[in-house]
């Protein structure tokens, strides 16, 4: 009874300091007299809504009472979900992370509470409060690690959209551990873990990754289709309810990423190949509008990746015909515009060609794009960075070469500071040998600001792995 004697006597200190009753006190708190005598006599806990009143009468802050109050009635009893709900909820309300942390931790031993928890997690993720939830599902994953269950994957599927971020070796560290997961999923959800998974694996440029996890998910995208209309009205509608896109959508942008991949890796005949297979939607059967929207779309980005797949295949009499494409294409979203100015710019690297023009054109555009808002979905939060940082390296290689060395540092050192964001060592060394083979034209400010950003990755670096040589 040590912390309930802490709490109490914290409690008598302030009876006698201001000269109450516990009479009074209860007026004052608004916690019935004979809950203070209960407590204080029988030791038969207070709800935390109560002791949250109780503290507020204190003048104490808020959570003031919380740890001992969870090691004495939820860690050293029998836990009771009656009171841990209500003491979790608040946890959350003051983003006591350690808290919960605790107390999630105390009672797992206990499988009884996986549903209740996991009820709950998924009712914080929905609310946004990801943090808490992450504490949640990783203790409901913990606790059902030998269970074969479908909750345990969705569990697995919430800790890996969770932790996607910036830092590109956790979002592969993550990746790596959910995969073995998708195929315990809804064979519906399947489809939405295997997106997500492979625009991870786009960013990370984990082309084989990439291409096994599309034709994956365009396997499985056309056998559900396929069902979806063989079944009646009502069972289709339930099951594409649970989809963030249309069901065809699936099969479509599986042909696209393989034709992402097939770019990358310069085969572009068999990238068009992919291209025309998803502008080619004549077999889509429902005709409503949000399906017309998503034909539209596609077929629209199969006209522009045409032309880009033509003009990195050495073809640049297309790139009058590109940028006229990107000029007339109505957008507001300017992250569809970084793209297809990004692939202008690796065009005119590769193969030297002027576009002065172009940027002069697109010059508020790209002054922009530094300003883009915070990503809202895996695949912008993923990909985004990644091309504002490939598009930085691709202006200054084309600015430098061209003899602009002011501008070519500027976004040079912005590609560079990209790179460190991500933890993409690939990026960080290519800027690096950039600034390199440029360093004479640098100004000494310049040369200073490049050090102290290459001692920042170095102090990072044995931050995380230790020294390279350490004494004996």
């Amino acid at each position: 009874m040590k912390h309930t004697s802490t709490i109490l006597a914290e409690l008598e200190d302030y009876l006698q300091q201001n000269g109450l009753t516990l009479a009074q006190f209860a007026e004052h708190s608004g916690v019935h007299e004979r809950t203070l005598n209960n407590w204080i006599l029988k030791h038969r806990p207070v709800a935390i809504h109560q002791l949250d009143r109780i503290t507020r009468a204190m003048e104490l802050p808020e959570g003031y009472f919380y740890d001992r109050y969870i090691e004495h009635y939820i860690i050293e009893r029998s836990p009771d979900w009656r009171r841990i709900e209500p003491v979790l909820l608040r946890c959350v309300e003051l983003d006591k992370l350690e808290a919960i942390q605790r107390i999630v931790g105390n009672i797992m031993d206990n499988l009884l509470y996986s549903p209740k928890l996991f009820d709950m997690a998924e009712t914080l993720f929905a609310q946004g409060r990801h943090a808490a939830a992450l504490l949640l599902y990783e203790g409901v994953a913990e606790a059902e690690k030998y269970q074969h269950s479908e909750r345990l994957a969705i569990c697995q599927y919430r800790i890996f959209t969770i932790q996607v971020g910036d830092d590109q070796k956790r979002n592969l560290k993550a990746a790596t551990r959910f995969e073995p997961f998708v195929e315990r999923l809804n064979e519906i959800e399947q489809l939405d873990a295997l997106k997500d998974l492979a625009n991870v694996y786009r960013s990370l440029q984990e082309w084989d990754m990439l291409y096994e996890t599309a034709r994956k998910m365009r396997d499985k995208a056309k056998i559900q289709y396929s069902i979806k209309h063989q079944q009646r009205k009502k069972k289709r509608e339930e099951a594409t309810k649970r989809l963030s896109r249309p069901m065809f959508v699936y099969i479509t942008y599986a042909d696209l990423l393989c034709a992402s991949v097939c770019e990358a890796q310069g085969d572009y005949e068999q990238a068009l190949q992919f291209t025309y297979a998803y502008a080619d939607l004549d077999w889509v059967i429902e005709t409503d509008e949000d399906t017309q929207y998503w034909v539209s779309l596609y077929q629209h980005w199969a006209e522009g990746n045409t032309y880009v797949n033509k003009l990195h295949s050495g073809d640049t009499s297309v790139l009058t015909n590109y940028v006229e494409y990107i000029t007339a294409t109505p957008t507001t979203d300017e992250n569809e515009k970084l793209s297809k100015l990004l692939n202008v710019m690796i065009a005119a690297n590769r193969y030297t060609i002027d576009v002065d023009d172009v940027l002069l054109q697109f010059e508020e555009d790209i002054n922009s794009f530094a300003q883009l808002p915070a990503p809202t979905d895996m695949y912008t939060q993923q990909v985004l960075p990644n091309y504002l940082a490939y598009f930085g390296y691709e202006l200054a290689y084309y600015y430098l070469y061209k003899g602009m060395h002011s501008a070519g540092f500027k976004y040079l050192k912005s590609a560079t500071l990209k790179t460190i964001v991500l933890n993409n060592e690939t990026y960080f060394i290519n800027c690096m040998g950039l600034f390199e083979h440029f360093k004479a034209y640098a100004v000494d400010e310049t040369k200073l600001e490049f050090s102290k950003l290459i001692e920042k990755v170095w102090l990072n670096n044995v931050k995380k792995n230790g020294t390279a040589n350490r004494r004996g």
